[in-house]
C-alpha cells in the first residue's frame, strides 16, 4: 500500500484547514441531502395519503392508490438518467458545481408540486404535470447522493472516512424526519382543507430550505483529490464508458447492495398505506411513531459509521442487513395487530438496525471507484439498484393478499432484497484502510 508522506514541519499547518474544510463538506452533505430527501419523502408520503384522492380520483380507490404509487416510482426511472448526466458532470467539471445544480433542480421541482391544481380543476393535465415534476425530482436525486458522498469522502481525514461520509445519510434521515413531521402537522386539519390546500404547505416550504442549503454548499472548496487527477480525468473523456469498461464489477456490486433501499420505500410508502388503510391505524399516530423511530436511526447512524472505521465496512454492512431481513416478519406481524405502542417499538428496533447498512454504504460504495470516475460509478450503481426500490411499493401492492394477513409475500420480497444486498456487500473488497491515492494508482 502506498502511503502519502509530507514533511513533519508542514503537517500542523496543512491539517487544520483540511479538517475545517472536511467538517464544512460534511455539513454541506448534511443540509443538501436533507433538502433532497425532505422533498423526496414529501412526495412518498403524499403518494400514500393524498395524491390518489387529488390527482387520480376517477380511477376509484384501488386504482388511484396504484396510480399514485406508480407516480412515486416514476422518479426512479429518471434517476439513472440523472446519474449518467450528473455523474459525468461531477467527474469532469467538479463535485461542488454539479451539486449546486442538483440542489436547485430538486428544490424548484418540489416547490412547483405544491402549486399544481388537482384533477377536479384542470383534468388530465394535473397528473401529467405531477409526473413531469416527479421526473425532474428523479433526475436531481440521481446525482445528489453520489456527489455528496464523493465530496465528503475526498475531504475526510484518513481513518474517519466512514464517519464523515455518513453525514450524507444523516441528511437523508433528517430530511425524511422533517417530511414526516410536516405531514403530522397538516394531517390534523379537517379532510376538506387537507386535500384542497393543506398538503401543499410542506412542498412550498422546500423553497426556503433550498436557499439555506445553497448558501452552505457555496462555501465548500473542490477536493484536492479531484484537482490532482486532471490528467487522468482528461484520459477518461467519457466517464460512463470508463466505468463500464474497467469497473463493471464494482458497478454490479453497488447495484445489488443498493437493493437495501427497498427497506426505505417499503416503510415510507407501502407500510404507511397498509397500516392506515388495511389495519386502520390513524395516520397521525403512525407518522409520529415513524418520526420517533427515525430519531433512533439518526442517533445510530454515526455510531455504525464510526464502528466501520474501526472494524471494517463489510461486517457492519452485512450484519445489519441480515438483521433487517429478519425483522421484516415481526414488524408486519406487529403492525397488523394495530397496537401503536408495539408498532412504535418494532419501528425503533428496525430503524436502529437498518441504519447501519445505510450509514456504511455511503463510504463503502464510494471507495470502490478511483477519483476520475468516482461520482459516475457510484451514481450509476446506486440508481440502477434504486429502480427496484422505486417500484417496490407497486410490486408489493400487487403481491399482497387480502386483509391483515396478506402481508407475508411483501415481507418475503423485502427480506429477499435485504439478503441480496448483504451477500453483494460481503463479496466486495474491504476498503477501510485503503488510501484514496492507492485506489487511484490501482486503477491505472
Amino acid at each position: 500500500m502506498v502511503q502519502a508522506t509530507q514533511p513533519a514541519g508542514a503537517q500542523p499547518t496543512a491539517l487544520k484547514p483540511n479538517n475545517r474544510m472536511a467538517k464544512r463538506a460534511a455539513l454541506s452533505a448534511l443540509f443538501g441531502s436533507t433538502v433532497e430527501y425532505f422533498d423526496f419523502t414529501l412526495f412518498a408520503t403524499a403518494s400514500a395519503l393524498i395524491f390518489g384522492k387529488v390527482f387520480f380520483a376517477p380511477l376509484g380507490s384501488t386504482g388511484a392508490l396504484l396510480a399514485s404509487f406508480a407516480t412515486f416510482g416514476v422518479a426512479y426511472v429518471a434517476r439513472p438518467a440523472g446519474a449518467l448526466l450528473f455523474g459525468s458532470l461531477g467527474d469532469k467539471i467538479g463535485r461542488k458545481r454539479t451539486l449546486m445544480i442538483t440542489l436547485n433542480l430538486m428544490g424548484v421541482a418540489t416547490f412547483l408540486v405544491g402549486l399544481v391544481p388537482g384533477y377536479a380543476a384542470i383534468g388530465i393535465a394535473a397528473p401529467i404535470i405531477l409526473v413531469v415534476l416527479r421526473l425532474l425530482q428523479g433526475l436531481s436525486a440521481g446525482g445528489e447522493q453520489a456527489g455528496s458522498n464523493s465530496l465528503s469522502l475526498e475531504h475526510a481525514p484518513e481513518g474517519k472516512r466512514g464517519l464523515y461520509t455518513s453525514w450524507t445519510m444523516q441528511g437523508t434521515a433528517l430530511g425524511t424526519l422533517l417530511a414526516s413531521v410536516s405531514f403530522i402537522l397538516v394531517s390534523s386539519m379537517d379532510q376538506e382543507a387537507l386535500l384542497s390546500w393543506g398538503w401543499r404547505i410542506p412542498f412550498l416550504v422546500s423553497g426556503p430550505l433550498m436557499l439555506i442549503s445553497l448558501y452552505i454548499r457555496k462555501g465548500v472548496d473542490e477536493t484536492d483529490a479531484f484537482m490532482e487527477t486532471k490528467e487522468a480525468r482528461n484520459d477518461a473523456k467519457v466517464p460512463i464508458a470508463e466505468v463500464f469498461r474497467h469497473h463493471w464489477r464494482s458497478v454490479l456490486r453497488v447495484v445489488c447492495c443498493s437493493f437495501l433501499a427497498v427497506g426505505g420505500s417499503t416503510m415510507s410508502v407501502y407500510l404507511l398505506g397498509y397500516a392506515t388503510g388495511t389495519v386502520k391505524i390513524p395516520a397521525s399516530q403512525l407518522l409520529i411513531a415513524s418520526v420517533l423511530a427515525g430519531v433512533v436511526g439518526l442517533i445510530a447512524q454515526p455510531i455504525w459509521a464510526s464502528l466501520s472505521d474501526r472494524v471494517g465496512r463489510r461486517p457492519v454492512f452485512t450484519g445489519t442487513l441480515i438483521g433487517a431481513a429478519i425483522l421484516w416478519f415481526p414488524m408486519f406481524a406487529i403492525v397488523s395487530t394495530g397496537n401503536i405502542v408495539l408498532t412504535f417499538l418494532i419501528l425503533c428496533v428496525f430503524g436502529a438496525v437498518a441504519s447501519g447498512a445505510n450509514a456504511v454504504g455511503a463510504s463503502m460504495y464510494t471507495e470502490m471507484f478511483p477519483t476520475k470516475v468516482r461520482y459516475t460509478g457510484v451514481a450509476i450503481g446506486t440508481q440502477l439498484g434504486f429502480l427496484v426500490a422505486g417500484f417496490a411499493p407497486a410490486i408489493e401492492q400487487a403481491l399482497a393478499g387480502q386483509g391483515t394477513g396478506g402481508w407475508l409475500p411483501v415481507a418475503i420480497f423485502a427480506s429477499a432484497c435485504m439478503l441480496i444486498a448483504a451477500v453483494a456487500g460481503w463479496r466486495g473488497p474491504e476498503t477501510r484502510n485503503m488510501q484514496l491515492r492507492t485506489i487511484d494508482e490501482a486503477a491505472r
